[in-house]
Order: C-alpha cells, then structure tokens, then sequence
C-alpha cells in the first residue's frame, strides 16, 4: 500500500501550497525518515562534549540510536548504539565516560571506541569454526556511513555516498562561523546543559516557524508588550534598564511592519538565513571590555566584520536551528508524525570575558528554555497546528505570502525589499523536502 502511495506524493508539494497529509500521515513520516533524515548530514553533538578519551553521548539520527565518541585516536566517531551480538544497547545513559573500551553489559563483548571488536569471552572454544572471530566486520558495532567535522560541530550521515559536509552546508555554514568568530579564541566550547522539549506536533511545523518573521509581534506579542512595561519603569527610575528586558520587549517593540524590514535567503537543500540582528550591541562597559579583547584578537578592521555580520537565524535543514549572534542551537529529532524532541544547546565564546557569555545565557533561559513564555506561545500554536491538521477543515496548508515575488539568482532565492515577512523559506523547505523524497516539481 504504502508503495503504490509513493507516486502520489508529487501532488502533495505545490509552489504556494502542501498537502495537510505532509504533517499528519504516520506512513510519510516513515518515508521522511528512510529519504531525509537517515540519508542526509544531521546534527550529532559539538567536539567539546566529549573532550577525553571514552567520553560519549547519545543521539537520535532519524530512527536510528546513536553514539557519538571521543576514541583514543582523539577522533570523533559515531557508532550505532546496538551490540553486534544480540541487539544489545550498548550505552544507556545519556552521556558518561566507557572507560578504556566499549562493554556490552549482556554478554560482556568489547569494543574499541571506534567500534572494532575487541574481545568475545571465550572466543576460541565457544566460536570456533564459526562464522564468528575477530576478522569478521560483522562483530564489530556498526559506525556511521560518514562522519565529518565543521569548527567543532559533528554531523553524521547513514549513507554511504551524497555531497561532502561541506558542500551540503553551503553558504549556510555562516552560522557556525559567525559563531566562532565572535570568540577571541576563534572557536566556541558547548555549556553542558540541555534543554530538552518534547513538541506535540510534526517536526516541520517547528522548522517553519523558525523564519516566519510574520509571527512573533503577533504570538509573542502579549509578553513582549508585558516586558517591555516594566522596562519602561526601570528606565524611568534609575536610568536605564537591563538588556535582558529588551530580549523579551522586542517582540513588542518590533511590530509587524519592521519585520518587512528584514530579508530571507533561501538556499538549495532547504536552508535558510533571516537577517537583522536584535541590536544586542550597547556600547556599554560589558561590551567595550568585550570589543576591546576582539580588537587584540583580530584587529579593529576585522573586528568590526565579525561584530557587523547581520544574521537573526539560521536554519540549516531538515534538523537544526542556530542563533549564531547569541551562540544558541537548537536540534530537531522527530519522534514520531505528530511528535517532536528539540534539544537547547548553547554555547560559550572561548576568550571573551564572561559577562559576554552571561548575555548568551539570559538569552537561553529568557527566549529558548521550556518554562519561558516564548517557548511556550509557540508550543501551544505548534499543538494547535497538529489539532487543526488532523481535521476535515481544509485540505491545505498555504505558503502564499508574497509568493511570486521572490528573486532568484545563482540558486539563491531572496524576499524583495520590505518583503521580510515572505513565507519564501517555508516554500524553500517543501521544496528540498519534494527533491529528497524522490518527487520534485
């Protein structure tokens, strides 16, 4: 059944419009995570989580249990989370230390951080003239088809051919070097907590809303406008308010037709860039203390490059949302059709003096933390979404917001002026997400 669906799916993907069956049917979610997510480079963790031999987590690829590691090496690799013997996890917490090998706590076969067989108890008696032993590939823990590394941050893809890393990001690959250029020691190291949201909803609908501009003076309108009162009466009193109140007060201040003011690009793969920086660089003492560790670092030209880059979001597809300007990442393991686990990361500016990174913090419990107001205006419209999807309201869902307006050069497809609030990157994404699943139009 689900093979004779697959032809229909070219009719489920049109310029301005998808069919509501692309977030609701538990057989597309299936293809979805055999075409995109278990084919293309995802997200698995930063270098700096596991920076001693043995230090492991573990990560959702599509379905698919894994482990990302540090090996003896000083490599990175990423394994299947599975014994080669019976299936076994090999790993059950969600991060910790394997010691000098790998130990399935079954049956006590060893592995070698890369995965390699190391030892089976009683090999020689118990496995003699088997198929079994050391040369066999087969008893060794399964690694990723490729690994590769973009300044410190790992992806893994579980196919064996497709374009490098690098290739892949493209242009996009801006969000990882305006991060780590915005530390003196031109690289960032991840704080090791996480937030982890389990979403309601299809793990599109979180990606959609990451650029669509047009949403937050509308949804986040009631804390903004809360947050910015009482920054207001701050001001009034003392002189001036904390920068914190203007990370929550700009969902008031900047109205609707200011986000027209910003511009989207539209990459091939489905990524996206929204430009426009929340102007969260006071010329205050925090900050010129900051500027001036910069101008030893990289020079007072260069400084002012990194410092000017004017980038609010980006969203490399189908996985992660990155916030470069305030070193926040946000990764996305779809866990069914109608449910979603994001994981909040962010990170530290190696070199920059720490109020700077109280600044990156403030933003990650303000905005992207799940007891925030922000977080939990989009979660409830994600939820809504997912409800309305599954009725017999409608059949579409529109993408139509300045939809032929947008221009296109080199495969790069931008919003036209005072068009920030296009639906250009939703249209973008439906298309990567067409071409992946075999039926682009």
């Amino acid at each position: 059944m689900l093979q004779e669906r697959i032809a229909d799916l070219a009719k489920f993907v049109e310029p301005d419009r998808v069919r509501k069956e692309v977030y609701t049917d538990p057989q597309i979610f299936e293809l979805e995570m055999a075409r995109i997510h278990e084919k293309v480079w995802i997200y698995c963790g930063h270098e700096s989580q596991v920076p001693k031999a043995g230090d492991y987590y573990t990560v959702q690829v599509g379905r698919q249990p894994m482990l990302m590691v540090r090996g003896k090496d000083k490599l990175v690799h990423v394994l299947y989370n599975r014994c080669p013997h019976r299936g076994n996890m090999m790993c059950g917490d969600r991060h910790g230390n394997t010691g000098e090998f790998f130990r399935c706590s079954y049956h006590a076969w060893t592995f070698q951080h890369d995965g390699k067989l190391r030892s089976i108890p009683m090999m020689e008696s118990g496995y003699a003239g088997t198929r079994y032993g050391m040369d066999n590939p087969d008893c060794s823990m399964k690694m990723a088809a490729r690994v590769e590394s973009y300044r410190g941050f790992v992806f893994a893809s579980l196919a064996a051919d497709g374009p490098t890393l690098k290739e892949f990001l493209g242009d996009s690959r801006i969000a990882f070097d305006d991060m780590c250029d915005r530390a003196p020691a031109g690289e960032v190291e991840v704080v090791p907590n996480c937030f982890r949201v389990i979403q309601h909803s299809n793990w599109k609908i979180f990606l959609e809303n990451q650029l669509d501009a047009l949403h937050p003076s509308v949804v986040h309108q009631s804390t903004g406008r809360a947050a910015h009162e009482v920054e207001k009466d701050i001001a009034k009193k003392t002189g001036k308010a904390p920068l914190s109140y203007h990370m929550l007060s700009a969902f008031a201040t900047v109205t609707i037709d200011k986000w027209d003011d910003f511009q989207t690009l539209n990459y091939p793969h489905g990524h996206c860039i929204l430009t426009g920086y929340m102007g969260l660089r006071p010329q205050d003492p925090d900050t010129l203390a900051y500027e001036k560790v910069m101008h030893k670092a990289y020079g007072k030209t260069r400084t002012e490059e990194i410092l000017g880059v004017n980038i609010h979001h980006v969203l490399i597809y189908p996985g992660l949302s990155v916030q470069s300007p305030l070193q926040q990442l946000r990764a996305v393991r779809p866990l069914g059709v109608d449910k979603t686990l994001t994981e909040i990361w962010h990170f530290r500016l190696k070199g920059a003096p720490e109020p700077i990174y109280r600044r990156s913090l403030a933003y990650y419990n303000l905005v992207n933390s799940p007891s925030t107001l922000i977080n939990a205006d989009d979660l409830e419209n994600f939820w809504k979404c997912q409800q309305g999807l599954g009725s017999d309201g409608g059949d579409w869902v529109s993408f139509g917001r300045y939809h032929g307006r947008d221009l296109e050069k080199d495969g790069v497809v931008e919003t036209g002026p005072g068009m920030g609030t296009s639906e250009a990157p939703m249209r973008n994404q439906m298309k990567a997400w067409a071409q992946y699943m075999g039926n682009a139009r």
